[in-house]
């Protein structure tokens, strides 16, 4: 669908051709070409037989997408309605049912049959933000609001207790800082909410301090498991605050305290245009003081962002700068335009501090999770970005003062 979005945008997408994204698109897969060609020049041993332009080109399938969407806030809410309880119904039955469930709620960490807990962890976490974004319109009065509000109670509770059972730390820092983010817009906007606005104003307080309600239950509840994975990883804290990398042990996170220390090594050397799209492999594979267990185990730094430098340099991770402040900006300035909702402005915003976060811990974006979520939330945010745009008359302006 996507892929057939981005090819409808090119035949048939005239003034929305010189959008940001087509151009970034275009330097993206340049950047890609540049890298892998020089590659040959430095070390052709290493250089795969194509440039896998696919590494960073997918990062745009959202374009397709917001291409379909057309510009409409009730096929953006749709899509993003039907994506949340199909993720639930594939989690029950990818991960055996009730079984899975009954393991987490004893203690255990469950991937639910889905790549592995990292990537269940971060869509739970996507959703249960989504969820909190639209309390207001979810539980609102009118045309069948019992059904809506007990459909909202039931999956927020699926997700939140699926954040704790999937016990993935950068998750729930990234969950808690993009919700106590979205919590200061929303009492920023109930500010700003007229006096006829009265009845959404209690309704936004009142969802947000449900949300807070469900989520000191949990806490309660599960204690014992939050305290337990916050502890494990004491000693490799303690050593590096006091810079002793040799005794950084190699667990969970200590495995990626010392691939980004390798990772650095490599940047250095290479830091305009990187190693090429297996440049993340590289590092793991060729660093020669990682131990032979860990080089041959993992061929990722668990770090979208290092990945990027070292694979693209600092060419790369420039077009990936300006396209965050293109979608930026533009969400910004299409809510102030009246053309996106608030609450989809802020779940836009709650969820790029959440991406931003959960992606320094994994590299969501180099699997099919967190390809999935980004074309979903970026479509529908792109499609509005448009509207705005040929609504306004101002179809290359955003870009151009984002890139001054």
């Amino acid at each position: 669908m996507a892929l057939l979005g981005l090819f409808a945008v090119l035949y048939w997408g005239r003034r929305l051709k010189s959008s940001a994204p087509l151009w970034l698109l275009l330097v993206i897969v340049l950047v890609q070409l540049l890298s892998w060609g020089l590659g040959y020049l430095h070390h052709p041993q290493w250089v795969p037989d194509n440039p896998e332009l696919d590494r960073l080109a997918k990062w745009f399938l959202f374009i397709g997408m917001a291409w379909w969407l057309g510009g409409s806030t009730r096929l953006t809410l749709w899509v993003w309605a039907v994506a949340v309880p199909g993720f639930v119904l594939a989690v029950w039955l990818e991960g055996h049912g009730w079984q899975s469930w009954q393991r987490g709620l004893a203690g255990s960490r469950v991937d639910f049959g889905i790549h592995n807990a990292q990537h269940v962890a971060m869509l739970f976490g996507a959703a249960a933000l989504g969820l909190a974004s639209f309390a207001p319109r979810m539980c609102s009065a009118g045309r069948l609001a019992l059904g809506r509000r007990l459909a909202w109670c039931a999956m927020l509770i699926v997700c939140l207790v699926g954040l704790v059972v999937t016990q993935t730390r950068g998750v729930w820092l990234a969950t808690i800082v993009a919700s106590l983010v979205m919590l200061g817009g929303w009492a920023w906007r109930a500010r700003k909410l007229s006096r006829h606005a009265e009845a959404s104003r209690r309704w936004s307080w009142a969802a947000v301090i449900g949300v807070l309600l469900a989520i000191v239950v949990l806490f309660s509840a599960f204690h014992g498991t939050v305290e337990r994975r916050l502890l494990v990883e004491q000693q490799v804290i303690t050593s590096v605050i006091e810079g002793d990398w040799g005794g950084v042990p190699y667990s969970s996170v200590g495995i990626r305290i010392h691939s980004w220390r390798a990772a650095t090594e490599w940047i250095a050397e290479r830091p305009l245009v990187g190693w090429g799209g297996e440049g993340r492999s590289l590092v793991m594979e060729q660093t020669a003081w990682l131990p032979d267990t860990i080089r041959q185990r993992f061929g990722h730094l668990h770090n979208t962002f290092l990945e990027v430098l070292v694979g693209y340099g600092l060419l790369g991770a420039s077009v990936v700068a300006l396209l965050a402040t293109w979608v930026a900006r533009g969400t910004w300035l299409a809510w102030r335009g009246g053309v996106m909702p608030g609450d989809m402005a802020l779940f836009g915003f709650g969820f790029f501090v959440f991406f931003m976060i959960a992606n320094l811990f994994e590299s969501y974006l180099a699997f099919w999770s967190g390809g999935y979520v980004f074309t979903l939330v970026m479509g529908g945010l792109v499609t509005h970005i448009w509207h705005w745009q040929r609504s306004s008359g101002l179809a290359v302006l955003v870009f151009r003062k984002a890139v001054r």
